[in-house]
């Protein structure tokens, strides 16, 4: 029993831990856009699983262990933040597969790239024809990044001189699971305006799951109970 507890334990501090890391460099962990970024996911989830885990192990010197490397993880991040040189030393740089809408051999297979790989990833992309890339590279984190030909380029609203030189604001959350989110009432998207709005569809706040301002100013709702008997996906 006294196992069982210390396993039990050991695992919920394991995971205390690791959300504490994850709210510091987090971001850097998930997106994994580097190699380092990704060995360091690898390496800190088999440290995690140990600490929880293997009651074999101290948990004090896997404790060690692992804030050794998140420390190390933290010192490179700002080295790389002020060198350029070390950051592409560390993270490494894109290649080259197609330039000028030519394909570049040497470089497919200096990365072990086939034209298969390079087909499938344009096409996760929306490129259809490969005729109709200009360049293609094959980022760091091993996503191809495409720039089509001028040809096929989509139309803009500048170039059809219809751009509006005033910004689209973002939505507006006001309400959320039955409740105003009040640090982001404004003074046009006030509480009292809110109520107002409420009352004129008849609708109390218990019964909104969900309320935000669109771009356009206008309040959307959605309630708890939408009335839907036929949704689409029910598992």
């Amino acid at each position: 029993m006294e196992g069982v507890l210390i396993s039990i334990l050991r695992t919920l501090l394991s995971f205390i831990l690791l959300i504490l890391v994850t709210l510091i460099i987090g971001k850097h962990i998930n997106s994994h856009k580097t190699h380092y970024s990704f060995a360091l996911s690898i390496t800190i989830g088999s440290l995690i699983a140990n600490m929880g885990f293997n009651t074999h192990l101290h948990f004090t010197e896997m404790f060690g262990s692992f804030m050794a490397l998140v420390i190390s993880f933290y010192l490179l991040l700002i080295t790389t933040s002020q060198s350029r040189k070390v950051r592409r030393w560390i993270s490494g740089t894109p290649t080259v597969m197609i330039e000028k809408g030519k394909v570049l051999e040497h470089n497919m297979k200096k990365m072990k790239f086939t034209l298969d790989d390079l087909n499938q990833q344009m096409r996760e992309k929306g490129v259809f024809d490969i005729s109709e890339v200009e360049y293609a590279l094959l980022e760091v984190s091993g996503q191809i990044s495409v720039k089509k030909k001028d040809s096929f380029q989509h139309v803009t609203k500048m170039d059809l001189q219809l751009s509006d030189p005033t910004s689209t604001p973002l939505p507006i959350e006001l309400i959320m699971n039955g409740k105003i989110i009040k640090k982001n009432l404004t003074p046009k998207f006030s509480e009292a305006w809110l109520n107002k709005e409420c009352r004129y569809r008849g609708l109390s706040l218990r019964e909104i799951y969900y309320g935000v301002v669109s771009s356009d100013g206008t309040l959307f709702i959605d309630l708890f109970h939408d009335h839907n008997h036929s949704p689409i996906d029910i598992e």
